[in-house]
């Protein structure tokens, strides 16, 4: 059963209840919202007359939440978290531009190119969001996206292939054992081996069987306990370029097989151009693109 708007309690009420769940305190909530300690009480008092239930124990000093309380100021913090961040978007939609990629893409790719799109686009405000989940655009109010994936597109959709999912075995110099030499398969299977979302290990070695080592959620976190020393990862050059480059990791050899994807920018075909978003794709493309 909905419910309608008229019987929502008032807007006021609702912030004292969630400043004082805050601080549970009542004085110190008045000194937050700018009103007499009096003002934020009675506030509250008439949130819980509209409830029917009480939302605090009051105290000889300060105030506790009760278990329904608790529950209702996570729900009610939240849905103050969501007006204010849609009204931060609409203030500032102008030069804002909400970005959403892997977890991978943005720990291993873009946040360390950061201060470099600062630079090249200072009045752009860059927005993250790290997920694997597909985006909507309209939905989840996405202007990009970076995701691993194989044409065709939508044709609602414009899409600039980036960089392919070339895939390396890659260790630290300090696992004991490990050289820069291309190794085997009899010789990697010596080693911990560390997995990721994918089950590249398998294909490797070109069984169904299950294949012993470590397993992550993101190919991130098996990157970085392949930094720390802990094993081998299977993981996109692109994402390890840096640390193969830097020392921080050595090249093992190829995985010998095609993980038949690429990573691609995307967005819709009816983005404004000349555009924060335009002078975003602009430059991903530019940053990332390798054809």
């Amino acid at each position: 059963m909905s419910i309608s708007p008229r019987t929502l309690p008032p807007l006021n009420a609702l912030r004292a209840f969630e400043v004082s769940g805050r601080h549970l305190n009542f004085r110190a909530a008045s000194e937050e919202l700018g009103v007499t300690q009096g003002a934020v009480a009675q506030q509250v008092r008439l949130l819980e007359d509209h409830l029917g239930l009480p939302l605090f124990h009051r105290l000889p000093r300060g105030v506790a939440l009760t278990g329904q309380g608790k529950a209702y100021l996570a729900d009610v913090s939240r849905a103050f978290a969501l007006l204010s961040a849609a009204t931060d978007r609409l203030q500032h939609r102008a030069d804002a531009v909400t970005i959403s990629v892997t977890p991978t893409f943005a720990t291993r790719m873009l946040i360390p190119q950061l201060s470099a799109l600062q630079a090249a686009l200072p009045s752009v405000e860059l927005r993250t969001v790290a997920t694997t989940s597909i985006s909507d655009f309209d939905r989840d109010q996405v202007d990009l996206a970076v995701r691993e994936a194989r044409p065709p597109f939508p044709s609602t959709l414009e899409a600039r292939f980036l960089f392919p999912q070339e895939l390396v075995l890659v260790a630290s110099p300090h696992l004991p054992g490990v050289s820069s030499s291309e190794t085997v398969p009899g010789q990697i299977a010596d080693f911990p081996l560390l997995h990721d979302g994918y089950d590249y290990w398998s294909r490797y070695f070109g069984t169904h069987a299950k294949v012993p080592g470590a397993v992550f959620n993101q190919t991130s976190l098996a990157l970085d306990a392949a930094l720390a020393g802990q094993g081998i990862a299977i993981a996109c050059r692109a994402f390890v370029e840096a640390d193969l480059d830097g020392g921080r990791l050595l090249h093992l050899g190829d995985a010998g097989f095609d993980a038949e994807t690429g990573f691609y920018l995307v967005r819709k075909r009816s983005s404004p151009s000349g555009s924060a978003v335009d002078a975003v794709w602009s430059w991903c493309i530019d940053r990332y693109g390798s054809g």
